[in-house]
């Protein structure tokens, strides 16, 4: 099990433009095989065609984070949200198909919570059942559309305060499982699963072989190895499942503790972070690894 390792655009900067360019070079030179980059925006100030351009020269892969938000919801209420969300999760193919990635993950279906500045509703038995079956009805074009392209989207489930749609790998394998099209599969982020799942590793044996895009983040979003995460159990369950797929790092900066800051913000590096991220990145090859050479 060779899994490709790569690193999230947002640890070198954001908004990603052509300014930002250099950062794929050094991406490769710290070791990384692939780059997450946000879906770019047909406004941004970022070429996709030099972005493929120089990842193909480097032989660095591309996996794609889709940017969803209560205008782009397929599970709203609302059907001009329902439409936006459904044009954007094509609009997302396309920006696949010319960036050149294969991988679109994230939370699809569009429902933030926190960062959207919406609370947690106590919606009724029926509005529930009629979000999670607008969820379906929308994912099921969108994989059909990433089926035709060779492309697949990874459903990932987020935790509690940010969205109230998709928690858990169980609801993801539910509406994964209910699509039931190649190009709809399960996207796990540690962070996430630390907070919702009783075990990380059973979750990822529960996910097998749905899974598709794999996050490696520590509980607190620091760097791999500054946290709790039993990275053997992880890497082994990933094992188990004969998971080949993309692991990327969102190691988001934790070292600034002022009281009142919104740690959830998320803030440019102030210090040469490289010899963290290449020890992170050390540290999950090494478990994933032994968790092939030792099963």
């Amino acid at each position: 099990m060779k899994n490709p390792i790569g690193i999230i655009s947002m640890q070198y900067t954001r908004p990603f433009t052509n300014a930002a360019l250099p950062f794929l070079k050094k991406t490769r030179a710290l070791g990384f095989d692939f780059i997450e980059l946000l879906v770019p925006e047909p406004e941004d100030d970022l070429d996709p065609d030099e972005v493929r351009r120089i990842c193909e020269g480097e032989g660095l892969g591309i996996v794609l984070a889709a940017r969803v938000n209560l205008q782009r919801s397929i599970a709203s209420e609302d059907a001009g949200a329902r439409k936006g969300g459904q044009d954007y999760l094509s609009y997302c193919i396309t920006a696949a198909e010319r960036i050149g990635a294969t991988i679109i993950g994230g939370p699809l279906y569009g429902e933030p919570l926190v960062f959207a500045g919406r609370p947690p509703f106590p919606w009724s038995a029926d509005q529930i059942a009629a979000r999670a079956a607008r969820t379906i009805e929308g994912l099921a074009v969108a994989a059909r559309q990433a089926a035709d392209a060779g492309k697949v989207f990874g459903l990932e489930p987020l935790n509690r305060f940010e969205t109230d749609i998709i928690c858990t790998t169980a609801q993801a394998i539910e509406v994964c499982d209910a699509v039931g099209n190649p190009g709809l599969g399960v996207m796990l982020d540690t962070f996430h699963m630390n907070m919702e799942e009783r075990s990380i590793p059973d979750a990822i044996r529960a996910a097998g072989n749905r899974l598709v895009h794999f996050q490696a983040n520590e509980n607190h979003r620091g760097f791999p190895g500054t946290g709790n995460m039993d990275w053997t159990a992880i890497a082994r369950a990933l094992h188990a499942v004969s998971y080949e797929g993309p692991v990327s790092l969102e190691p988001f900066r934790r070292e600034d503790d002022r009281v009142a800051l919104p740690i959830a913000h998320w803030r440019a590096p102030h210090e040469d972070e490289d010899e963290k991220l290449r020890a992170g990145l050390g540290l999950i090859r090494s478990a994933l690894t032994f968790a092939e050479v030792n099963h």
